[in-house]
């Protein structure tokens, strides 16, 4: 048992990685009651608009779609850490300014779009940024374990962020909890600096330019790359929308208050928090098969959880789900990751990112409407229905690939001596 713990936490031993864990479980903490204050403030602003909670979540997810394949060469070419204290204090202020608006009661509908967009634009340079920084913190061997590792804290702070905003917003509103959010950002920057940049498992070259499209060449030219990343788009964008579809379910079908609806999002967070301590024992690049199979267990789950009949089974089911949707995300994760090269990591991870979080604008988009004319279940039922169809096309094409004889090689041509 002992042993088994050591290998779980092995990557703590490691002085860096400490700090960044430590800082990231307090930052990614006040992000989530962020994400809970600002999805509450939306439907306070409009008479619980499904579309207008879709827009934001579309705005803030955007820029991902946009900018994420560059801010992936800006992670190969300079310093991650620079990089990630720079979108830290960016966050802060902005986190900052909107708790302001709304303790003065000035906030409107396009501060909050604005501000979303604001901080959508930070998170197309730190999300690659902090993804691809993990492995100059502990290096190749524990990248696997660091990884769950991260999974864990930033689903601690999923379980404990919402539960305290939902109790937080009932008490004295949603301008604190954003207030709150921007100081926790400080844990993060004070982690960064305090940094050995020595310690650091730094490639000794730097390219002078990193195009993106050398990125999207070298996978393109990676089957065992190109199709987790293809599944992870189509789940990203439809089964991924946790943030519009729970709000409404809450709200609409149950008819809870801010704490319950903190409770929902903490249920789904406890079983991602789970899955992520499980996958802190994985070892080496999972298969191909394992990545398909676990996207068709949260399909399945995601869709039960739109048939939930009470909020308690719908808090069960979203516990199972957050399970589920950790053990995808994590799979994929270090199917690409590990086998990307590590001269392009920065970008295929980038790409990966702009896959799985930049398609959500659209999806977000398309199941706000979806919601506004079925109903808040219709966004859970889509999401499961369309990730379990995805699930089984890749099945299809990994089994077909795989029985496939491989392509005879041409005889080399006889050349004649010059």
């Amino acid at each position: 048992m002992r042993a088994t713990l050591a290998a779980a936490f092995q990557s703590l031993t490691i002085r860096n990685f400490r700090l960044f864990a430590a800082g990231q479980i307090v930052s990614v903490g006040g992000t989530w009651m962020m994400v809970v204050a600002q999805d509450w403030l939306v439907l306070s602003l409009t008479g619980d608009s499904a579309s207008a909670l879709g827009m934001i979540t579309a705005l803030q997810f955007a820029p991902l779609l946009l900018f994420t394949l560059h801010a992936g060469g800006l992670a190969d070419r300079y310093d991650k850490r620079r990089l990630l204290l720079a979108a830290n204090l960016a966050s802060a202020l902005l986190a900052l300014l909107l708790g302001a608006l709304v303790l003065a009661g000035a906030a409107r509908l396009w501060h909050v779009a604005l501000f979303a967009l604001g901080l959508g634009l930070v998170n197309a340079v730190e999300v690659p940024a902090r993804m691809s920084f993990v492995s100059e913190l502990v290096g190749a061997d524990l990248l696997p374990n660091a990884s769950a590792l991260s999974a864990a804290y930033f689903n601690s702070a999923r379980v404990l962020g919402p539960a305290v905003a939902g109790l937080l917003i009932g008490w004295c509103g949603t301008g604190p909890v954003m207030l709150l959010n921007a100081a926790t950002y400080l844990a993060t920057i004070t982690a960064l600096c305090l940094m050995r940049p020595a310690e650091l498992h730094r490639s000794a070259h730097r390219p002078p330019r990193a195009p993106v499209t050398d990125g999207i060449r070298h996978v393109m030219t990676r089957p065992d790359l190109l199709l987790p990343i293809a599944l992870a788009a189509v789940v990203g964008m439809w089964g991924f929308n946790f943030q519009l579809t729970l709000p409404l379910l809450a709200k609409t079908v149950f008819h809870a208050d801010a704490t319950a609806f903190g409770l929902l999002t903490t249920s789904l967070a406890a079983g991602s928090l789970l899955a992520a301590f499980v996958t802190t024992l994985r070892r080496g690049r999972p298969p191909l098969r394992r990545v398909i199979a676990t996207a068709a267990g949260f399909g399945a789950l995601e869709l039960l959880s739109g048939l939930a009949p009470t909020f308690t089974t719908a808090a069960i089911l979203l516990f199972l789900t957050g399970f589920a949707s950790v053990t995808f995300a994590q799979s994929t994760n270090h199917r690409i990751q590990l086998g990307a090269d590590p001269a392009y990591r920065g970008r295929v991870l980038a790409l990966y990112t702009l896959v799985f979080q930049g398609t959500t604008p659209l999806g977000a988009l398309l199941l706000g409407a979806l919601t506004e004319s079925l109903g808040a279940r219709a966004g859970l039922l889509a999401g499961g229905a369309v990730t379990l169809l995805a699930a089984a096309i890749a099945h299809t094409i990994h089994r077909t690939s795989a029985k496939a004889p491989a392509p005879t090689p041409h005889p080399p041509l006889d050349r004649k001596p010059s």
